[in-house]
């Protein structure tokens, strides 16, 4: 054999090898359901934000695929014997994207401002913590109020992830929200409002070498459709929020491959029965009218409409596969006799309701739905849809009737519940402001027990009373699905639905 023709097996052979290895590829291109409005992890309110996060901003805890709490910037925790105290051990090699240093009093300036900025929407979160010391550069300690249960799933989300004094203390809220520094993987390019959001690297990263590309695009596409038709197409590496009815058609396609995994959050009908002027009207007033359109509303037949039955119907924030799921109070059934009896008792013959919703694809088909379902018991809706910005502005300002809400939930319980139903909750304190003193202190029970049975017996207690004042109607609880390119290597979807990007790479074919 000839040295030429050795040669030239030798490079064939080569080039099959470097073809066979994933290749670092400059751009991940992600599509979101959601506009990302405000990148400040203590303003944020929106999904869109989350994802967009899981590369800027890194978190002191974080989960694992399943949900267990897993460690970040801080490598250990050692919650003292008394519950009243958490000492964490941090990262010693991370900067800021500013280069400044990540330390003991990073965390402190953190939790204090999410504690105290008149924009925050944690407050309620770390409400419990009473002060924040710093112990050494690397240890830091959160002192509470009473033992705290929910701490450390509070920080494997928005509560925990850590950006710049520095930068925070040199911008307004605003301008901080526009131009976020943070610790995490890739660093804030620009904001385009509606359309995208573009991060790039950030070199001294502590995993940097774990991270393969130079710059990640979230693209903006309300619409399922056109989210998961880009994917086919190759015009996005990777689309969240796919709906459950493209499952088997996704699979169908020798182009693409779908993930999807069990959510922990859940949809519902918020109704607005707190802020003025908007919490005047039938349904804020009249507990009976609320009964009549939960009863009107078939979620079997909901969820079979929006996903193909993949999604599990649910009444409770906790879905029926949670332990926590108080089972003595099973989903209500429709029934639409009753519910026209009730509204009857109400004094109406019919009930003009507004629901406000997000102009994404499933929430427009799934109003419809309710549309329907709702006139054969007298309610007449009227379906508000809106963006993500201006939907959120007034859902914030409480300028809505009802609203259909996506939570998409938390690790503990107290996320999905107390956020949502104490009078200071995080999402309660400026939109719906359902306020129940003894829901508050069933609920403030749940957050200080660390057993089990207790804080079970604490949410039994709380559910009987507002599954029965209603000022949210739970009606089920989604999966993440997500269609990805073939060429996406290293990508496990999580319960949070965050696409984290350390270990993604793109193969060359």
């Amino acid at each position: 054999m000839s040295r030429q023709h050795i040669c030239a097996l030798v490079i064939a052979a080569f080039a099959i090898v470097i073809a066979a290895k994933p290749t670092a590829a400059e751009t991940l291109r992600v599509g979101l359901d959601e506009d990302p409005v405000v990148l400040d992890p203590a303003q944020s309110g929106n999904l869109g934000e989350r994802q967009v996060f899981a590369a800027l901003c890194d978190k002191l805890v974080d989960i694992s695929s399943d949900g267990q709490l897993v460690p970040k910037l801080a490598t250990s925790w050692t919650v003292a014997p008394d519950g009243k105290s958490i000492t964490l051990s941090l990262r010693k090699d991370v900067v800021f994207h500013d280069g400044e240093p990540f330390n003991a009093a990073a965390v402190k300036f953190n939790i204090e401002r999410s504690k105290t900025l008149a924009e925050s929407h944690r407050k309620s979160e770390l409400g419990p913590v009473e002060s924040v010391d710093a112990v050494d550069d690397y240890t830091v300690r959160f002192n509470l109020k009473q033992p705290y249960a929910p701490l450390l799933a509070q920080l494997s989300d928005r509560s925990g992830m850590m950006i710049s004094p520095k930068a925070a203390k040199a911008m307004s809220p605003a301008e901080f929200g526009a131009k976020p520094v943070c610790s995490g993987p890739f660093t804030f390019v620009e904001r385009v409002p509606q359309e995208k959001v573009v991060v790039k690297k950030f070199d001294k990263y502590w995993n940097a070498a774990n991270i393969h590309f130079d710059q990640i695009t979230y693209i903006t596409m309300p619409d399922s459709v056109v989210r998961f038709s880009n994917v086919q197409s190759g015009q996005l590496d990777i689309g969240v929020g796919i709906l459950a009815t493209d499952i088997k058609r996704g699979e169908a396609d020798p182009r693409i491959r779908m993930y999807s995994t069990p959510g922990l959050g859940f949809d519902f009908l918020h109704i607005n029965v707190g802020s003025a002027p908007r919490n005047n009207g039938p349904l804020a007033t009249n507990p009976k009218l609320r009964e009549a359109l939960e009863l009107s509303i078939d979620r079997n037949a909901l969820v079979q409409a929006v996903s193909n039955g993949a999604y599990l119907v649910g009444n409770q924030p906790v879905p029926p596969t949670s332990r926590f799921y108080v089972k003595e109070l099973p989903i209500p059934s429709r029934n639409v006799e009753r519910a026209k009896q009730l509204v009857k008792e109400a004094g109406f013959t019919r009930v003009p309701v507004t629901l406000l919703i997000l102009n994404t694809t499933m929430n427009v088909q799934g109003a419809q739905v309710i549309q329907a379902m709702a006139r054969e018991a007298g309610f007449d809706i009227t379906i508000d849809s809106r963006e993500t910005g201006t939907a959120e502005d007034r859902y914030f300002a409480g300028d809505f009737e009802m609203f259909w809400g996506s939570w998409s939930g938390r690790v503990d319980p107290d996320g999905n519940i107390a956020n949502w139903l104490m009078c200071s909750g995080g999402a309660n304190t400026s939109t719906a402001k359902y306020c129940n003193k003894d829901v508050d202190k069933y609920l403030a029970t749940a957050k200080s027990e660390t057993d089990f049975d207790a804080r079970y017996k604490a949410y039994a207690e709380a559910a009987k009373i507002y599954l029965t004042d209603r000022p949210i109607i739970v009606m089920f609880h989604q999966i993440w699905v997500f269609a990805a390119t073939k060429r996406l290597q290293g990508f496990t979807p999580y319960v949070d639905s965050l696409i984290r990007p350390a270990g993604l790479t793109l193969s060359a074919n």
